[in-house]
This record gives structure tokens, C-alpha cells and sequence, in this order.
């Protein structure tokens, strides 16, 4: 599987600023993982459900995945990008970056 294309929190945060229509993010953490700290607006599928759940997520858009630190996400970006999605991404650094970076008022976990 081929290493997805990699974007940075502050590149993401600036994209679905910039291009909210045409942006996607996507929160591939568990459940009790959104307890802890969440982005507002993302769409959240279980990385396990993914394969089951492809129609939920637009093609055309940019997809950047997010999960906690940035492995499970890279993961689901290659799995994308492998069924067609040519423009998903990795998170870099997952939602723990994106609070260091972007959003200090969510909690690291």
C-alpha cells in the first residue's frame, strides 16, 4: 500500500477554511475517542467501518483523515486512495497536533 499524501494541521485548518465545500475531514477514531476531543464539522466513521461505509464519503472532495496521532489515519488514506479517492490525505500528527497547532482548547490524549 503506497504511503498517502501527508498534510499538515495548519495546511488542513487553512483548506476547510478556504474550501469548506470542497473539503472533507475525516474522523477515522473510535467512539470513546470522541469523548475526548473532537473537531467540529468532521465526519466520523470508525476506521473498521470504513470499507462498509464508502458511499458516506464524497469522491470529489478533498478528504483529510484524522485519528490520534496520525497511524490509523494514514492508513485509511492509502485504503482511499487504493478505491478511488485521489485526493485523501493523513493527518499529520492526528488530532494531537491539530490541538497544538490549531485549536489549544482541545485536550491532547
Amino acid at each position: 500500500m503506497a504511503a498517502p499524501e501527508e498534510i499538515s494541521p495548519v495546511e488542513a485548518h487553512r483548506l476547510l477554511s478556504d474550501q469548506p465545500q470542497q473539503t472533507l475531514l475525516l474522523d477515522v477514531r473510535e467512539p470513546m475517542e470522541l469523548e475526548l476531543a473532537r473537531v467540529d464539522g468532521a465526519l466520523h466513521i470508525p476506521m473498521g467501518a470504513i470499507p462498509a461505509r464508502l458511499n458516506e464519503i464524497d469522491r470529489a472532495k478533498i478528504i483529510i483523515c484524522l485519528c490520534r496521532s496520525g497511524g490509523r489515519s494514514a492508513q485509511v488514506a492509502a485504503f482511499l486512495r487504493q478505491q478511488g479517492f485521489s485526493d485523501a490525505r493523513n493527518l499529520i500528527g492526528g488530532i494531537n497536533a491539530w490541538s497544538t497547532d490549531v485549536d489549544n482548547s482541545i485536550q491532547p490524549y
